[in-house]
Protein backbone atom coordinates (compact mmCIF):
# COMPACT_ATOMS: atom_id res chain seq x y z
CA UNK A 1 0.00 0.00 0.00
CA UNK A 2 1.47 3.19 -1.07
CA UNK A 3 0.55 6.36 1.14
CA UNK A 4 0.60 9.76 -0.58
CA UNK A 5 2.21 11.79 3.07
CA UNK A 6 3.04 15.08 1.49
CA UNK A 7 -0.13 17.25 0.84
CA UNK A 8 1.57 20.61 -0.30
CA UNK A 9 4.67 21.58 -1.89
CA UNK A 10 5.21 25.43 -0.25
CA UNK A 11 8.85 25.98 -1.99
CA UNK A 12 10.99 24.52 -4.37
CA UNK A 13 14.79 25.51 -5.11
CA UNK A 14 17.62 24.14 -7.02
CA UNK A 15 19.07 22.56 -3.17
CA UNK A 16 16.00 23.05 -1.60
CA UNK A 17 12.15 21.59 -0.52
CA UNK A 18 9.76 22.82 1.98
CA UNK A 19 6.35 20.80 1.99
CA UNK A 20 3.56 19.72 4.81
CA UNK A 21 1.94 16.90 5.88
CA UNK A 22 -1.31 17.27 7.57
CA UNK A 23 -2.35 15.26 10.14
CA UNK A 24 -6.57 15.02 10.08
CA UNK A 25 -8.29 12.18 12.23
CA UNK A 26 -9.67 10.60 9.25
CA UNK A 27 -5.83 8.31 8.75
CA UNK A 28 -6.43 4.79 9.46
CA UNK A 29 -3.23 4.70 11.02
CA UNK A 30 -3.77 6.88 13.79
CA UNK A 31 -6.89 4.53 15.10
CA UNK A 32 -3.75 1.90 16.54
CA UNK A 33 -0.96 4.68 17.27
CA UNK A 34 -2.49 5.23 20.00
CA UNK A 35 -6.17 5.20 20.48
CA UNK A 36 -6.28 7.46 23.51
CA UNK A 37 -3.71 9.50 22.43
CA UNK A 38 -3.57 9.49 18.62
CA UNK A 39 -0.11 11.09 16.78
CA UNK A 40 1.77 10.36 13.59
CA UNK A 41 3.55 7.55 14.02
CA UNK A 42 7.65 8.33 13.86
CA UNK A 43 8.13 5.61 10.62
CA UNK A 44 5.53 7.73 9.12
CA UNK A 45 7.22 11.06 9.85
CA UNK A 46 10.52 9.43 7.90
CA UNK A 47 8.47 8.54 5.24
CA UNK A 48 6.75 12.07 4.83
CA UNK A 49 10.58 13.30 4.52
CA UNK A 50 11.76 10.47 2.34
CA UNK A 51 9.07 11.40 0.26
CA UNK A 52 9.87 15.13 0.03
CA UNK A 53 13.55 14.57 -0.88
CA UNK A 54 11.93 12.34 -3.73
CA UNK A 55 10.03 15.07 -4.58
CA UNK A 56 13.40 17.32 -5.07
CA UNK A 57 15.18 14.29 -7.08
CA UNK A 58 12.66 14.18 -9.29
CA UNK A 59 11.99 17.88 -9.88
CA UNK A 60 16.33 18.07 -9.97
CA UNK A 61 16.25 14.99 -12.60
CA UNK A 62 12.49 16.25 -14.35
CA UNK A 63 11.24 13.32 -13.46
CA UNK A 64 13.74 10.91 -15.85
CA UNK A 65 13.40 8.01 -12.70
CA UNK A 66 10.56 6.14 -11.54
CA UNK A 67 11.70 5.39 -8.28
CA UNK A 68 12.96 7.55 -5.77
CA UNK A 69 13.42 5.11 -2.27
CA UNK A 70 15.31 5.38 0.89
CA UNK A 71 18.75 3.57 0.79
CA UNK A 72 19.70 4.67 4.37
CA UNK A 73 18.65 6.91 7.44
CA UNK A 74 21.32 8.41 9.59
CA UNK A 75 20.78 10.50 13.06
CA UNK A 76 17.25 10.22 13.23
CA UNK A 77 16.06 12.04 16.08
CA UNK A 78 12.58 12.46 17.40
CA UNK A 79 11.41 15.13 19.18
CA UNK A 80 7.43 16.76 19.61
CA UNK A 81 4.71 14.88 18.57
CA UNK A 82 2.16 15.54 15.39
CA UNK A 83 -1.12 15.22 16.77
CA UNK A 84 -4.44 15.36 14.64
CA UNK A 85 -5.46 18.96 13.14
CA UNK A 86 -2.14 19.89 13.14
CA UNK A 87 0.69 19.77 10.11
CA UNK A 88 4.33 18.66 10.04
CA UNK A 89 6.38 21.09 7.83
CA UNK A 90 9.44 19.45 6.38
CA UNK A 91 12.36 20.83 4.97
CA UNK A 92 15.21 19.00 3.20
CA UNK A 93 18.10 20.06 1.64
CA UNK A 94 20.72 18.28 -1.14
CA UNK A 95 23.60 17.79 0.27
CA UNK A 96 25.15 15.16 -2.41
CA UNK A 97 24.19 14.21 -5.69
CA UNK A 98 24.90 11.36 -7.68
CA UNK A 99 23.89 9.68 -10.92
CA UNK A 100 22.10 6.96 -8.63
CA UNK A 101 20.88 9.37 -5.84
CA UNK A 102 21.05 11.68 -3.70
CA UNK A 103 21.96 12.64 0.05
CA UNK A 104 20.09 15.25 2.63
CA UNK A 105 19.74 16.87 5.67
CA UNK A 106 16.13 16.71 6.60
CA UNK A 107 13.81 18.72 9.27
CA UNK A 108 10.34 18.00 10.24
CA UNK A 109 8.76 20.95 12.84
CA UNK A 110 4.96 21.29 14.12
CA UNK A 111 4.09 25.03 15.70
CA UNK A 112 7.76 25.62 15.55
CA UNK A 113 9.16 23.21 17.37
CA UNK A 114 11.43 19.93 16.35
CA UNK A 115 9.67 17.12 15.47
CA UNK A 116 12.04 14.58 13.40
CA UNK A 117 15.18 15.43 11.82
CA UNK A 118 17.47 13.10 10.25
CA UNK A 119 20.43 12.66 7.11
CA UNK A 120 18.66 10.96 4.42
CA UNK A 121 19.93 8.52 1.26
CA UNK A 122 18.04 7.84 -1.39
CA UNK A 123 18.02 5.67 -4.70
CA UNK A 124 16.92 6.82 -7.67
CA UNK A 125 16.06 4.40 -10.55
CA UNK A 126 13.91 2.87 -12.94
CA UNK A 127 12.89 -0.42 -12.29
CA UNK A 128 13.72 -1.45 -16.35
CA UNK A 129 17.53 -0.96 -15.54
CA UNK A 130 17.22 -4.28 -13.83
CA UNK A 131 14.02 -5.66 -15.33
CA UNK A 132 13.77 -4.01 -19.02
CA UNK A 133 10.36 -5.97 -19.26
CA UNK A 134 9.34 -3.05 -16.57
CA UNK A 135 9.53 -0.08 -19.21
CA UNK A 136 6.21 0.38 -19.17
CA UNK A 137 5.47 0.49 -15.70
CA UNK A 138 8.28 3.02 -15.33
CA UNK A 139 6.37 5.13 -18.16
CA UNK A 140 3.35 5.11 -15.87
CA UNK A 141 4.72 5.26 -12.69
CA UNK A 142 6.96 8.66 -14.50
CA UNK A 143 3.66 10.22 -15.44
CA UNK A 144 1.67 9.38 -12.42
CA UNK A 145 4.07 11.29 -10.59
CA UNK A 146 4.11 13.85 -13.23
CA UNK A 147 0.71 14.36 -12.63
CA UNK A 148 0.63 14.24 -8.34
CA UNK A 149 3.35 15.98 -8.58
CA UNK A 150 0.76 19.10 -10.09
CA UNK A 151 -1.61 18.43 -7.65
CA UNK A 152 0.93 19.13 -4.71
CA UNK A 153 3.03 21.67 -5.99
CA UNK A 154 0.30 23.65 -8.13
CA UNK A 155 1.95 27.10 -7.26
CA UNK A 156 5.63 26.11 -7.17
CA UNK A 157 7.82 27.44 -10.10
CA UNK A 158 9.37 24.70 -10.96
CA UNK A 159 13.32 24.01 -10.77
CA UNK A 160 15.51 24.09 -14.06
CA UNK A 161 16.23 19.97 -14.48
CA UNK A 162 20.06 19.22 -14.09
CA UNK A 163 21.37 18.03 -17.63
Amino acid sequence: MKFYLIDKIESVEPQRLVAYKHVTLAEEYLADHFPTFPVLPGVMMLEAMTQAAGWLLHQRRDFACSMAVLREARNVKYGRFVAPGSFLRIEVELMKLTETGGTFKAAGTVEGAGALSARLELAYFNLAEKQPELAEIDRRVQAQNRRHWALIAAKVAAVTPLT
